[in-house]
Formats: C-alpha cells, sequence, structure tokens
C-alpha cells in the first residue's frame, strides 16, 4: 500500500496557523561568519543565502523600530566547560570563541547600536538565557525568527518559545542550514507542530503593516 505524501498525512492533524500576536519582535538568530566563510568547519551553504536575504527584513524592522534581537555563541576557550555535553558531541563548535574570526558577525547583518546582543552556548536561544523574560518585560507575544541552522538552533528556538507561550513566526528564505534535505525537513516539521514557517515577502508585509515602536 502506498504512502500518503507528507502533506496529506498531516492534513487536518498537523497544520493549524497561529498567526502574529500582538506585538512581534525580530530574533536573529547566530548569523556568524563561521556559517559563511568558505572553508569553515561550520559552511553552510543555506546560510550564505539566508544573509543576503536579511538586509531588507532588518532595514523595514528597524524602520518601524520593531524589537530586534540577536544572538551568538561564545565559549570560554581554556575548557569549553560552558559547552557541556553539547560541546562534546559536536566540537565543531570549538571555533565559536572570543577573538577567533568564524565568531563574529557576518557582514551586512551585524547588530546596530542599541539592538540587544544575547550571547547562548546551546542550541535553543531560550535555554540557559533571559530571552523569555526580556520578551515578556517588552509585551512581545510573537518571535519572527531568522539565522542558523535550521535543523539545529531554528528548530530548538522554535520548539522553545512555543513551550514559553510565545508564537513562532519562522521566515523561511531568511534561514539556512548546510543541506537541503535537513533544512526543508525541519521547516516542515516547525510549520506543522510548533509554529507557522511564512514566505519573506508575508514577513515583510506584516512588518510594514505595523505602527512604528516607541522603544522602552
Amino acid at each position: 500500500m502506498a504512502q500518503a505524501t507528507a502533506a496529506k498525512n498531516y492534513a487536518g492533524v498537523w497544520d493549524n496557523r497561529l498567526g502574529f500576536g500582538k506585538k512581534t519582535a525580530l530574533l536573529v538568530i547566530d548569523l556568524l561568519q563561521g556559517y559563511t566563510l568558505q572553508g569553515a568547519p561550520l559552511f553552510a551553504p543555506g546560510v550564505v543565502k539566508a544573509v543576503a536575504e536579511m538586509p531588507a527584513l532588518l532595514k523595514a524592522a528597524r524602520a518601524k523600530k520593531m524589537p530586534i534581537i540577536h544572538t551568538r555563541v561564545f565559549y570560554n576557550p581554556s575548557d569549553f566547560a560552558d559547552g557541556g555535553i553539547w560541546i562534546k558531541k559536536a566540537p565543531v563548535l570549538k571555533s565559536l570563541v572570543p577573538g577567533n574570526k568564524y565568531a563574529q558577525f557576518c557582514k551586512g547583518v551585524e547588530p546596530k547600536k542599541g539592538e540587544l546582543v544575547i550571547v547562548k552556548n546551546y542550541a535553543s536561544c531560550f535555554f540557559g538565557t533571559s530571552l523569555a523574560a526580556t520578551l515578556t518585560a517588552m509585551g512581545v507575544d510573537t518571535v519572527m525568527i531568522t539565522g542558523c541552522t535550521t535543523s539545529g538552533c531554528i528548530r530548538a528556538s522554535a520548539v522553545d518559545a512555543v513551550q514559553n507561550g510565545f508564537r513562532p513566526i519562522v521566515v523561511r528564505e531568511c534561514v539556512g542550514d548546510r543541506h537541503d534535505g535537513p533544512h526543508e525537513a525541519n521547516l516542515f516539521d516547525i510549520n506543522a507542530k510548533y509554529g507557522d514557517v511564512i514566505s519573506k515577502a508575508e514577513a515583510m508585509k506584516h512588518i510594514k503593516g505595523l505602527k512604528r515602536q516607541e522603544r522602552l
């Protein structure tokens, strides 16, 4: 017996849409040069594409004074104890230390003065950080998720976002991975079970429709 396509199999069961809430923050996850420089162990072609799509989205969000939160990974290079078991599973992450070019933000998507940068040590932006409390204090109920990688930090952050009471909205063109297979599989799964996956065009329309926000 032939198996139905994934879309048909999930239809009516795992295909509900959350939509945007009352206030959205733009979350820019780990757009670091280690993922975009040729020859880097973490190099991911899909992230190069995502970085190219980001400037227009950032420009629109900044024009509306939308909350923008960037994340980066830094480890203590002396013993990597802050990486715990995860860095034992993925020692390639040891390049993400202060002073290493791979740990620097990609050109064109660097945080602007005044934009919050959160340092994280694990996949999820929420795990071991103040992100949830910060969003709550801002009155944010929706996170527009961009960055890398789709199968790692994007998925983990989307799962934790919904588990912490936020609406995860992933912008398809603005996330990337090492390979199309994991990228597409995780976008499918996020859209089915944890949040919404939308196009960049839909994201831009939402941002441009916002009233200019006053920051705290």
